[in-house]
This record gives C-alpha cells, structure tokens and sequence, in this order.
C-alpha cells in the first residue's frame, strides 16, 4: 500500500468559451464548489488572470470567501495570486483574512503569473516577474510570520510594514508554489519548503516530462537550506472527462473540446500540430498523458504519474467546459465513484469479504441450506407433539 494517501481535486483556472454569459459563468462556478463539496472533494483551486477573455476570475480570494459560505468541507486554494501584481502587504492581509474567515479552509499558492497579456496591462516586462515573484515571496513569509519589515524595491516601498492580524491557521495557512517546466518552482519549494502545484503535469510537451526533475531539484535545495520536502505536499494537475464508456465520453466533448483546443493554441502558436483531417479528440490522446475515457483509463493515467513522479499527496483536475454542464458534473461523479476508492483502498475490507465469500459459496449455502431445514424439522416436530398432546385431552 501506498504510504502518501492520495488526495483528490480541482484546479479552477477557470476554461469558459467567451461565448456565454460571464454573470452565468461564475455562477456556475461556484455552483460546481457545492457539487465537489458534496462529492467528497478534498480541495480546489483558484486561478487569477485580467485578460484573454477564457479566464474570467481576476480575484481568486473573492471567489474563494463566496465558495467557503455554500460549502461545509473542501478546501480552497489560491490558483495563484499573481504576485508580481500585487503589494506583498496586501497580498499578507487578504491571505489573513481569508484564512480567518475560511476558519483555516484556505491556501497560499502563488506564482509569476502565466498570461503576458497580464504582465503587459500592468506595464511589467515578462523577464523580470520571476524575480519579482521570489522579492514578493520572502516578505509576505516574514510578514505571516509576525514580523516587521521595511523594504524599497523598484517595485513596492515597506515603512515598517506589518499584519494586524497573525493567521488563524497556524503557524500558517499551507502555502504552494506552482511549477510547470522551469525549475524556479522547484527552487523556491525547497528553499522555503513549500509545498508544489506542478500545472502541467499532464503535458507530455514540457510538464510531464520534467516532473522527476523538478521534484530532485526542490529535494537538492530543501537539503541545502535544512529542510525535507514532502510528498504529500506535491500535487499533479491534469485534464480528465470521464464517461461510463470510451464512446461516450469522446462523444461528450465534441461540445466543447474545439473551443478549447482554439484557445490553447492561442496561447502557444503551433502546439498540437497541424489539426487539419485529425479528430480533436484523437489530438490530446496522443499525447498519452489524458484522459477522455472511462474510470479504468483514469486510474491507468494515475499510475503512470506515480510511475513518473513516485508517489503525490493530490491528483488535480484542470475544470473545462469539453463537456456541457450535466456531464461534465457526471465525470466528477464517476471519479468519486471508481477512481477515487481505487487508491484510497476503501474498499479492501469489502473485496476481502466478498472474495471470501466466494471462495466459500457452496460450502456456505449448504450450512445455511442445513440450518433452514433443521429449523423446518424441528417446528413440525413441536406442531406434531402439540396436535398428539390435544389428542390425549379426555
């Protein structure tokens, strides 16, 4: 048996065609933290952007302190507060208050910021919010931490800046990192030790690849600053939609899956190929790291990610729109259903039981075929002496 308890959840960029209604959409996003609440979901994620039109959550903690209200026991995550966009105090107090509100519910994850769209709203060069990121990152440490700090950058200026409130969560709320294919996630993890949100662990075209890398280079530099990282700390994000067959489930994204294929072409010119004469469908199979399938498909891409990686604390679903709203919410069900039990080994006991009780059937009925007749003998006994004693009655 595994000794890391494999945890399940969902990364929330979100992924909405920018052909629907914005107010329905975020509504329904939240509709869907009520759904993985009530399905057993460990966790979710909150994703950031301010441009592009498909990611349409510019605040992760706003959405988050509405989700906590209509939810009794998933976790949330930030997905990530940019923070190259942000004053690291502000980004201390909200993460504070959120952690207060959420009575200890929420995470920290940060990152540089994906979309160069943002960066250039914000008049940021693309080049330096990594920098920008690990600048922001020990301050906001310091600062959950209780501490004062006064710091001038290029970018921010700290005046004996402090937190009035220190976290609910203590010492602090779980803080993550995301890492995709460079190592600066990884650094960062090990340094701070820090737990990671590998984003593209699916991607056979850079994550996927590089996953065992980057978990050595956050393990080599835990070593260097005094700390160990953890592997229950570690979550792999990927895209699954999950049917009760093959046929169905390659069905069920032909709603969506174009759009979606669009965007992420847009973002990354060229990738995928050519798609000229090729099933959409067919595309992301390729890449042996997805899955549009059954739960038996699932659990298969599950274990080649441990085979990969070695063991991880949580499986991430990146939430799309592939599928229309109904089964999209019937994948996650599926997952919960027979995905989910395969690793958390809930049914051990059963399948032993039921094992058992096979290997022993025919032995079993006849001692319960014996026991029944002998309680018929014994009550027409009792019938027959009773009718001979009512006999004898002068």
């Amino acid at each position: 048996m595994a000794s890391v308890a494999l945890r399940h959840g969902v990364f929330l960029a979100p992924l909405h065609p920018v052909d629907e209604s914005p107010n329905l959409l975020i509504h329904r996003d939240l509709e869907l933290m009520e759904w993985l609440d009530r399905l057993g979901f460990d966790e979710a994620w909150i994703g950031e952007h301010h441009s592009a039109g498909f990611e349409t959550i510019a605040s992760p903690e706003l959405f988050i302190s509405a989700a906590v209200e209509r939810t009794r026991n998933i976790r949330f995550g930030t997905g990530v507060i940019s923070l190259p966009y942000h004053n690291p105090l502000t980004v201390a107090n909200r993460v504070i208050q959120l952690d207060h509100q959420s009575r200890g519910r929420v995470m920290f994850g940060f990152g540089p910021g994906l979309l160069v769209t943002d960066a250039q709203m914000f008049g940021i060069d693309p080049n330096t919010t990594r920098d920008r990121m690990a600048q922001a990152l020990d301050v906001i440490l310091r600062l959950l931490a209780g501490e004062t700090v006064s710091e001038r950058t290029d970018w921010y200026n700290l005046v004996n800046a402090r937190v009035h409130l220190l976290p609910y969560s203590q010492p602090r709320p779980q803080i993550a990192v995301a890492s995709a294919a460079t190592p600066s996630g990884g650094r960062l993890a090990g340094k701070y030790n820090l737990a990671m949100l590998c984003v593209a662990a699916t991607d056979a075209s850079g994550g996927f690849n590089v996953l065992d890398v980057n978990w050595k280079i956050a393990c080599d530099t835990a070593v260097e600053f005094g700390n160990t990282m953890d592997r229950s700390n570690l979550r792999l994000m990927g895209p699954m939609h999950i049917a009760e067959t093959r046929e169905k489930a390659r069905e069920n994204v032909r709603f969506g899956l174009m759009k979606y294929l669009d965007y992420a072409r847009t973002l990354t010119p060229g990738r995928f190929g050519n798609l000229t004469g090729r099933d959409p469908v067919d595309v992301l199979l390729e890449s042996g790291h997805i899955v549009i399938g059954t739960p038996d498909d699932a659990i298969n891409v599950l274990e080649k990610l441990r085979e990969k990686q070695g063991e991880f604390g949580c499986f991430l679903h990146q939430a799309h729109d592939w599928a229309d709203v109904e089964q999209t919410r019937r994948s996650y069900e599926l997952y919960m259903r027979f995905v989910a039990p395969h690793f958390q080994k809930s049914n051990r006991n059963r399948t032993a039981a039921y094992d058992d009780l096979k290997a022993h059937g025919v032995e079993l009925a006849e001692k319960s075929r014996v026991a029944a007749q002998q309680t018929f003998d014994k009550f027409h006994a009792e019938a027959e002496k009773k009718k001979n004693l009512t006999v004898k009655k002068p």
